[in-house]
């Protein structure tokens, strides 16, 4: 699959499947908590913490999408 058909697919997954939206929305939180503490001039035992989690469930949301696109992209091709 081209990079342009990867990004089509993850549009209109955006449009038609809720769960692939949600994992996506997810992700984008994941991202947006990661520059906040990115941001801060020293991070706390705490901070770093959060930080390491976030990176890894940010990692395993993006592999689930990654495998819902493989599996809708599978499907398109035995059609």
């Amino acid at each position: 699959m081209t990079a342009e058909d990867h990004d089509a697919l993850v549009r209109e997954l955006l449009e038609t499947d809720t769960d692939f939206r949600r994992l996506h929305e997810e992700h984008q939180e994941c991202e947006r908590r990661l520059e906040e503490l990115s941001q801060k001039s020293l991070l706390s035992q705490d901070d770093e913490i959060e930080e390491k989690k976030i990176k890894v469930h940010k990692l395993a949301l993006k592999d689930q999408m990654e495998l819902r696109l493989r599996i809708q992209d599978e499907a398109r091709a035995t059609v």
